[in-house]
């Protein structure tokens, strides 16, 4: 009978010591052919057919879940909104956006509850809008903003500065955000310059461009 609880209390303390080995794995963002893995606080962005942290691997994922394989198991996780390592910090927005084509990083966002496809440059000081994409966002640039003159790729080209009431991308919002109204077609894309980044905190990780609420 004493062996017999000593064999079930060795099985026991293996058993805890095998779920006590099993990796944390959250999946805190969620791309087409992607997913970015947390795994015991080590995060990063695995293709599919990839192995991450841990070893775990991403047998697919989409914008509603990912399947993971973890220890040789299949299961399929939701996107997880515990960013924070820590139990006691209040947790921040954030907001994660893959390197897409060409090299750059597109976020869909709203400039006064109006969607709008942005381009992130990080070079330009301000948030770049060109005639059509103001008059597509509502904005009459010419009667609020203040002309100027500003230096191009292209050469000087006639513009205003106007301020936007509310810009949003993910779940940050930044209000009162300076902008510039180019006459013509340039920027064909609408630039997400300094004038927002600045207002956020916004890293590279590997091809992952995080932005973070500052409070």
């Amino acid at each position: 009978m004493q062996g017999f609880k000593l064999i079930s209390l060795s099985l026991a303390l293996l058993s805890a010591s095998w779920a006590w080995a099993a990796p944390q794995v959250q999946v805190v963002g969620l791309f087409p052919g992607a997913a970015v893995l947390n795994v015991d606080g080590q995060r990063k962005l695995v293709k599919v057919g990839q192995t991450g942290p841990g070893g775990v691997q991403v047998v697919s994922a989409d914008s509603r879940g990912a399947v993971l394989r973890v220890d040789g198991v299949e299961r399929s996780y939701s996107l997880s909104r515990e960013y924070s390592e820590g139990f006691s910090a209040p947790q921040k927005k954030q907001f994660s956006v893959a390197k897409g084509v060409g090299g750059h990083y597109w976020i869909a966002g709203s400039v006064d509850g109006h969607p709008v496809q942005f381009l992130v440059d990080t070079g330009a000081t301000s948030v770049a809008l060109n005639e059509g994409h103001a008059r597509s966002l509502g904005i009459d640039y010419r009667a609020t903003g203040r002309p100027l003159q500003v230096s191009t790729a292209s050469g000087t080209a006639r513009g205003w500065q106007v301020t936007l009431g509310r810009v949003k991308v993910g779940e940050l919002e930044v209000v009162g955000v300076e902008a510039v109204v180019l006459e013509g077609g340039s920027p064909t894309e609408a630039l997400l310059g300094m004038s927002f980044l600045s207002r956020v905190g916004w890293r590279v990780e590997q091809d992952l461009l995080v932005l973070e609420a500052k409070y």
